[in-house]
């Protein structure tokens, strides 16, 4: 970590996946610098963030210096509110001349991933491309880096242009950035500021678990690829606690194996490993452990009352066995699992998929991801399972071809050329995937289909925007998936047809980046039908105090969870296997 420290630039930015560790990571750095005599300022652009319980300080949109330090300043941007406050700036002047659904459809076109992402890149930006603002700090630390997809999207020059934001193509995801023309000196200084190894290095956080490690390395590769090449890599959460408790055992092993077979292009960054903190990283005593790589002491007083802490926050959740038996009982329909990278979506599809057709159901489980081998459940007792796999790429490009089709001859030369720019834009694989998912969502009339990997709220809100809908079906006019676009929105919102669980992991990120997710279906007209927390310590029989520990912090987000946010909870234990049987999938449900 000092070697680190003495060679960082001006600039740091943090990315990782939701629940990895970037906030406690992002602070222990700041306030390390912070020790050594340098001025830093830290922000944080997560609409969840939990800087403020990390640090001890409230915090504003305005840096704050924090308490108990002389050097270290800080601040929230909420992309959420930001992103508001453009939508109105934007569809403000229009109110009085269009129609109300015209203003609706274009309030909608603002709600997406992509206008929070701008949105939060606009707020930041001054703090990365103003020198009259920079020159205030010896270093700017950024909680939450841009994406490589926001980084495409800045790069794409039709962003700038008034073509995307007046065509009638059904463009639904550069709208935003057409509105920031007056931005493009800034965005530009500021992405030039990014790609200067000499003044940014970004800094990738990851578990020491395999997909953790295989989702950075996706990130690393996409942000050098747009130009953010000097990287540095924290492995966070390595348990090293090689007792005799069989689970800590096993989660020790499961680390080690992790590292063992990490992506070759992450072994090529330099790294750090941060041990395990079982109680989270909070106040500035614990961020100095991390800096110092200390173990932090623990309060043997609270295992005193473990059992009781553990049977309370079991209390009011299903099983399994209830979970499933009451979704068998309507004989066929939908099944969802989401929720955000690394929770476990691929399991628990394959899970519901193979109890179903156990109990005697047909069952289809299709899934997006790639890496999915899922030919492992499929045995003797399981032979009315059909498993389908949509492949992304595939779907976006035979999507690009017939967009491209049906609009030739009818835009000039010019107006192509940026539809087909356009049409390279990341978002577009999300309305790709959606028409995939249309044809098969069809078959549920008959039999279940599990869904791993589901469109978002905010697509299915688009697609249902009366003339966002319109164009996007002007588009598919004639093609084989048409009757099953027109038929899925109503379908998704019928409760009895659609049941959709949200995946969580018992941490602060993950539980509220699904409670976001579940803030944003609810928009669309569509309430999750259950919450599945996964991989939780509290199911698992350890004596090890260590892990004890972990599973008396899940408890926390349990209870927010049962008691705010839905009232059908299951737990999934923490196991030591590798899913790749139908023994090891069995397990989850224990």
């Amino acid at each position: 970590m000092k070697e680190l420290l003495k060679n960082i630039p001006k600039f740091v930015f943090f990315t990782g996946k939701g629940g990895v560790g970037k906030t406690s990571m992002s602070c222990a750095i700041s306030l390390a610098l912070s020790k050594m005599n340098k001025k830093v300022l830290l922000i944080s652009t997560d609409p969840a963030s939990n800087l403020d319980e990390v640090l001890d300080t409230e915090l504003g949109s305005t840096p704050s210096l924090i308490n108990n330090t002389k050097n270290l300043f800080a601040m929230n941007i909420n992309p959420v509110i930001a992103a508001n406050e453009y939508k109105e700036k934007v569809v403000g002047p229009y109110r009085d001349l269009l129609p109300k659904e015209a203003i609706n459809q274009m309030e909608e076109q603002l709600s997406g991933a992509c206008s929070v992402e701008i949105a939060g890149f606009n707020e930041f930006s001054k703090y990365v491309g103003d020198d009259d603002i920079i020159k205030q700090y010896d270093h700017i630390i950024l909680d939450t880096a841009p994406t490589g997809h926001t980084l495409r999207l800045l790069n794409l020059p039709s962003a700038w242009k008034d073509f995307i934001a007046n065509n009638q193509t059904g463009s639904s995801c550069l709208g935003p950035v057409s509105g920031l023309v007056e931005q493009k000196i800034l965005y530009e200084q500021v992405v030039d500021n990014l790609k200067d190894s000499s003044k940014t290095l970004l800094i990738l956080v990851s578990r020491a678990e395999k997909l953790s490690l295989l989702e950075v390395s996706k990130a690393s590769k996409e942000l050098n690829e747009q130009g953010m090449k000097n990287q540095h890599l924290l492995i966070n959460g390595v348990f090293k606690e090689d007792s005799s408790d069989e689970i800590a055992q096993a989660f020790y092993q499961k680390s080690k194996e992790a590292l063992a077979v990490m992506p070759e292009n992450l072994k090529n960054i330099s790294s750090n490993e941060i041990g395990f903190y079982p109680q989270g990283v909070l106040g500035l005593e614990s961020l100095c452990a991390v800096i110092n790589n200390e173990t932090m002491k623990e309060d043997m007083a609270e295992l005193i009352s473990f059992e009781e802490k553990i049977n309370e926050a079991l209390e009011d959740t299903m099983s399994w066995k209830d979970l499933l038996n009451d979704i068998q009982k309507d004989k066929s329909g939908l099944i969802m699992t989401m929720g955000k990278g690394g929770v476990g979506k691929t399991s628990i599809a394959s899970l519901i998929a193979y109890e179903l057709s156990s109990l005697g159901h047909k069952v289809t489980l299709s899934t997006t991801d790639p890496a999915a081998h899922l030919d492992y459940i499929k045995n003797n007792n399981t032979k009315d399972l059909i498993i389908e796999k949509i492949d992304p790429k595939y779907e976006t490009q035979k999507h690009i071809k017939r967009v491209i089709k049906q609009n030739e001859n009818k835009l000039s030369s010019d107006d192509m050329a940026l539809l087909k720019e356009e049409l390279n834009s990341p978002c577009i694989e999300e309305i790709a995937i959606f028409e995939a998912f249309a044809s098969t969502v069809n078959k549920a009339k008959e039999r279940f289909v599990v869904l791993d990997t589901a469109p978002t709220g905010h697509t299915l809100m688009l697609l249902d925007a009366s003339n966002a809908y319109h164009k996007e079906l002007s588009k598919n006019v004639k093609n084989e998936n048409s009757d099953d676009l027109i038929q899925l929105i109503p379908l998704l919102k019928d409760k009895k047809f659609t049941k959709i669980l949200l995946l969580a992991l018992a941490e602060a990120t993950p539980t509220h980046e699904a409670k976001a997710l579940q803030e944003d279906l609810q928009r669309a007209g569509i309430t999750p039908y259950a919450w599945v927390i996964n991989r939780s310590f509290v199911l698992c029989k350890t004596s090890n105090t260590v892990l004890k520990h972990k599973a008396l912090n899940e408890v926390k987000y349990i209870n927010e969870i049962k008691n705010t946010l839905s009232k059908k909870v299951v737990i999934s234990p923490w196991i030591k296997d590798e899913i790749n049987n139908s023994a090891t999938l069995k397990k989850l449900l224990h």
